[in-house]
């Protein structure tokens, strides 16, 4: 009888901090690996491999951008006409306000803006989940603070157009990205 060797698995485990004298080594079944060429550490779909998540994403993104924006005047302009035209005075920082305000509601709530829902796009965090409210308020706040700075938000483009996996600058800084919707809405 030929018999086959059980399956055996390989554990992947990740070091507390790998800089820190006496941290464990980074091990693949039991055994140290080098970290110098150190598997990246997500649940996010792989862009090369499924690459389907993130097809013209970057695109998305832009379009989502541009129907969020009209949806933000739009709110803004209802405002100052309902303050009897007084909000318009202060116009920048209303706009800025219910940006904000849009973005944070919408995001935390299904992890994605109308825009993005009607592009068919979603943020997910590092380890694949939905954003909550933290790392929605964190985007959010990351994103205003970009378009305040037009060499940051440009930065931003460039990377979203040219990165493996779409993100900007807010993005791999809190390690999230923008995905094609998995499934039904």
């Amino acid at each position: 009888r030929n018999r086959m060797p059980p399956m055996q698995t390989t554990h992947l485990t990740k070091p507390s901090d790998p800089d820190t004298p006496g941290a464990a080594p980074l091990c693949v079944g039991g055994r140290p690996v080098s970290t110098h060429h150190r598997p990246e550490m997500t649940h996010l779909p792989d862009p090369v491999y499924q690459s389907e998540f993130y097809s013209n994403v970057p695109a998305k993104r832009l379009l989502a951008w541009c129907f969020d924006t009209i949806v933000i005047l739009l709110i803004c302009v209802i405002i100052g006409l309902l303050t009897v035209t007084l909000a318009f005075w202060v116009f920048p920082l209303l706009v800025l306000t219910v940006s904000f305000i849009y973005r944070l509601l919408t995001i935390s709530n299904r992890s994605a803006t109308w825009g993005m829902r009607l592009m068919n796009i979603e943020f997910r965090r590092n380890d694949g989940m939905k954003f909550d409210f933290a790392t929605a308020f964190l985007h959010t706040l990351g994103y205003i603070f970009s378009v305040g700075l037009p060499l940051i938000q440009l930065v931003s483009v460039v990377l979203m157009a040219t990165s493996q996996r779409g993100q900007g600058l807010t993005d791999m800084v809190l390690g999230t990205t923008a995905l094609n919707r998995r499934g039904p809405v």
